[in-house]
């Protein structure tokens, strides 16, 4: 629909777990890494948790893919809102076990076991993977841990991964689901994107889909991205989908901040204020205009002047505090933001010591987060990339 006029070959925030969309952060891939490990280990049980929309279906298809070869079987239950009858009927069902199986724990057991020693001795992986885990029944949570107790002397026989919200993670600190728990052997958490992470998101998925990242969005609609969002990459998607078709409509490209923040009134997602331009550094004098209390501060900094309220026969007014803006900030000493688009965001250019050496390097996300971040002057000259 809004592709050619954008540029794009595709849409390139469709909400489909598409792998080849994959985003990592330090975060990510340790999560890929655990995901990754727990299979080809056989390490027994693996948790991942995250809030929803935080990509842990994307993160498991792209785990998942290199197990699809002839022989490999991975079941994954992704609805485990059952009972135990029915969660014994689906294990006899995805693994081939008899009918029986699916009726009796004990038959279904005895086939299982005697089914994965058989996989395990020809070479083959056999996994159970359960999506939306923090959902699952007590009793359930029960018979997974006894299914993580089918093992030989040097190996585990049969590989969980339970995917789930942070809400999992509280079900496993149950003093009664203690011995689970013990059954841990990975275990990780994905976190929101940052600032600096949502604009390489975006940059990745534009540049992925055949667009120019600045024909797409402007500096301040990725802060009002971030902000409606709150870095849930489900939640990225679905506000740039729904701007892109609104920059469409109205002919807008790049994409600007009134029509993300139009798109967030729709969803009733949080709305960043409009955004205010920095001033320009301006030169100070001693002199004091009148009606104002003005600060002095060193040549290059942004003065702030305050009224002063009239004098009255009963009390006294004072001014307004005023601040002033240094391009140097003084060690340990906060940095004063103007309002707007990056205001109590602290955030790190591309290139200072302090940012991520594995983040994307990619040569575009890269330009496009330099000119991103190059415009706002409460950066100092040593910080600026």
């Amino acid at each position: 629909m809004y592709e050619q006029f954008f540029g794009l070959r595709e849409r390139p925030f469709d909400l489909t777990p598409n792998p080849r969309y994959l985003f990592l952060t330090n975060r990510y891939r340790e999560a890929l890494g655990n995901l990754v490990y727990g299979l080809a280990g056989r390490k027994g049980l693996t948790v991942v948790t995250g809030e929803a929309g935080t990509g842990k279906t994307t993160l498991l298809t792209v785990a998942l893919a290199q197990w699809r070869e002839a022989g490999h079987l991975v079941a994954t239950l992704r609805n485990p809102t059952m009972d135990r009858l029915e969660f014994l009927q689906f294990l006899a069902q995805e693994f081939s076990l008899s009918e029986a199986a699916a009726q009796s724990k004990t038959v279904m057991l005895r086939e299982f076991e005697a089914l994965l020693r058989q996989r395990h001795a020809s070479g083959l992986l056999t996994a159970l993977v359960i999506d939306e885990a923090h959902s699952l029944p007590t009793e359930l949570l029960e018979e997974i841990r006894l299914l993580a107790n089918i093992e030989t002397p040097d190996t585990k026989l049969l590989p969980l991964i339970l995917l789930g919200q942070p809400e999992l993670a509280d079900r496993l600190n149950d003093p009664s689901l203690r011995q689970l728990k013990q059954r841990v052997s990975l275990r990780c958490s994905l976190q929101p994107l940052t600032l600096r992470e949502t604009a390489a998101y975006l940059a990745k998925r534009i540049q992925l889909a055949g667009g120019d990242s600045l024909n797409v969005f402007t500096r301040e609609a990725v802060g009002a991205i971030h902000h409606g969002s709150g870095g849930i990459p489900r939640l990225i998607n679905v506000i740039c989908d729904n701007a892109l078709v609104n920059g469409f409509a109205a002919g807008q490209r790049p994409v600007g901040q009134d029509i993300i923040r139009d798109v967030c009134v729709d969803f009733d997602l949080p709305v960043m204020g409009a955004a205010a331009a920095p001033a320009e550094p301006a030169v100070l004098s001693p002199t004091r205009v009148p009606g104002t209390a003005t600060a002095l501060a060193p040549t290059g900094a942004t003065e702030v002047a305050s009224p002063v309220a009239p004098r009255t026969p009963t009390a006294i007014t004072p001014p307004s505090p005023t601040r002033a803006l240094s391009p140097v900030r003084p060690s340990g000493a906060p940095v004063a933001q103007p309002p707007g688009f990056l205001s109590g965001v602290r955030v790190v250019p591309i290139g200072s010591a302090s940012a991520s050496s594995t983040d994307p390097q990619d040569a575009e996300q890269t330009s496009w987060l330099r000119r991103l971040l190059r415009p706002f002057s409460f950066f100092s000259s040593s910080d600026r990339a």
